[in-house]
């Protein structure tokens, strides 16, 4: 093989690398992702409209809280081998035995969950209004970065931090509806997508929360060893 035909070679295998290449690069192109319940959960319009209902039912949520610390210690006497955890085989003991901590705990939990409704439901009722403006807020984005598809982060194996638009998405929510009504009519009833995307968003902001918690932990000065006692 001549050397002219070899360079004629590897100039034609590079020619095709590079439409390889390119024709990849036009298949990732134009696609993002996004996680709607995120981009809700980040907007400026949740944070103060929870900020004010949190306000609103104040001593609600004291009742609440000191409800579930009652639970909490009820369920200590059900830890039959004190390891501090309440398996379902030490409930169903306790329910076989009539143990009267078991009829405590449920009346609690009952109380709990009346006197969090109307909280939940105030919750469902700002967060459907800033979904109804998300389809919105997404094809702004959508135009403005030349996006193509949008797909949910599930339908990826992996996906470049680049390509995830939820961000983005949140931003123009935080322009298109900077507040939203948290009072509920008389007559609302909750959607059941309202209802799945506050779940969503309480799972959000929970993981939030322990991830801001095991952060300030870190940060925490080590305490310092105790001194040595000092021989004569």
């Amino acid at each position: 093989m001549t050397k002219l035909t070899m360079t004629a070679k590897f100039t034609a295998l590079a020619a095709a690398c590079s439409l390889s290449y390119t024709a990849a690069q036009a298949q990732v192109n134009g696609i993002a992702t996004a996680d709607p319940a995120t981009a809700v959960a980040a907007s400026q319009a949740r944070t103060t409209a929870y900020q004010q209902i949190n306000t609103q039912y104040q001593a609600a949520l004291t009742t609440i809280n000191t409800l579930q610390q009652e639970v909490q210690t009820l369920s200590t006497q059900l830890d039959a081998n004190s390891d501090g955890n309440v398996t379902e085989a030490e409930i169903q003991t306790a329910q076989q035995a009539n143990n009267p901590v078991i009829g405590q705990i449920q009346s609690k939990q009952t109380q709990i969950n009346t006197a969090i409704q109307p909280i939940v439901r105030a919750q469902i009722y700002s967060l459907e209004q800033i979904l109804a403006d998300y389809n919105n807020a997404q094809q702004q984005v959508v135009t403005d970065k030349k996006i193509n598809v949008i797909l949910s982060p599930d339908a990826f194996v992996y996906v470049p931090p680049s390509a995830d638009v939820t961000q983005a998405i949140t931003d123009v929510l935080n322009t298109r509806i900077p507040s939203v009504q948290y009072t509920p009519p008389a007559d609302y009833q909750p959607s059941q997508q309202g209802q799945q995307i506050h779940e969503r968003v309480r799972q959000i902001l929970l993981l939030n929360a322990a991830i801001q918690r095991q952060r300030a932990a870190q940060q925490q000065p080590a305490a310092p060893a105790p001194a040595q006692p000092q021989g004569r």
